[in-house]
């Protein structure tokens, strides 16, 4: 996974603006090679040593993900489902989700898991490549072996706001990366409609918890 998708994360990690002493996770982290990109951004700083968490339903994963990462000491990976984070509320300052959303049976109920561990002004990342807005992608639905979502970026913008997430948005994160002329494709009907694919780009859905602890304008807490 990490060839075909680490130029769509990398650009997507950049526009996390992640910090030392943040807490991130990192949800579908697979074998963990974003949780340990994610990990060499947030380091140590002012507010403590940051951490990363690696969040798999799948066992192996799991153990993949902690033998190539026996060098980081500020990762932890645990089993889970994103429909039962199994963490504290209001804990991450950041999330990111790289090509797994749209596999969640109840994505409604992973967006209430995700507000509810987030911070307050904490942000989520969502990066997909499967949605409808990129016909090139709907050549492969066929192919995956386990029921998907494929929703439009309209139809999950609103689903985000249906959840109470604010600061809303939708961008293209094109992939560079060069195909060459003999690249043997099984996903896509050829190498030009892989490299269409491509100049569309994954879909990525920005946004941010609200801070409820703020009263609105003119009431005062005491």
């Amino acid at each position: 996974m990490e060839r075909h998708h680490l130029d769509i994360t990398e650009k997507t990690i950049r526009l996390m603006d992640l910090r030392p002493g943040e807490r991130v996770l990192d949800l579908g982290c697979g074998a963990g090679w974003a949780t340990r990109l994610l990990a060499r951004m947030v380091g140590e700083g002012p507010e403590g040593f940051g951490q990363v968490v690696g969040l798999d339903v799948s066992d192996e994963m799991i153990r993949r993900a902690r033998q190539a990462s026996k060098d980081f000491d500020n990762i932890l990976y645990v089993w889970g489902s994103a429909q039962q984070i199994p963490w504290e509320e209001n804990f991450f300052d950041k999330v990111l989700s790289v090509e797994s959303f749209y596999y969640y049976a109840d994505q409604d109920r992973a967006l209430a898991e995700l507000f509810r561990v987030l911070a307050p002004h904490g942000r989520m990342f969502i990066l997909i490549n499967l949605y409808k807005d990129n016909p090139y992608s709907l050549q492969w639905v066929d192919k995956l072996k386990v029921p998907v979502h494929v929703r439009s970026e309209e139809e999950y913008v609103e689903l985000l706001k249906k959840h109470a997430f604010e600061n809303v948005e939708a961008r293209r994160i094109p992939d560079d990366t060069p195909t060459p002329d003999d690249y043997k494709t099984t996903s896509f009907h050829g190498v030009e409609d892989l490299r269409a694919f491509k100049r569309i780009g994954a879909l990525l859905l920005i946004a941010s918890k609200p801070d409820l602890r703020t009263p609105a304008p003119g009431y005062t807490i005491y």
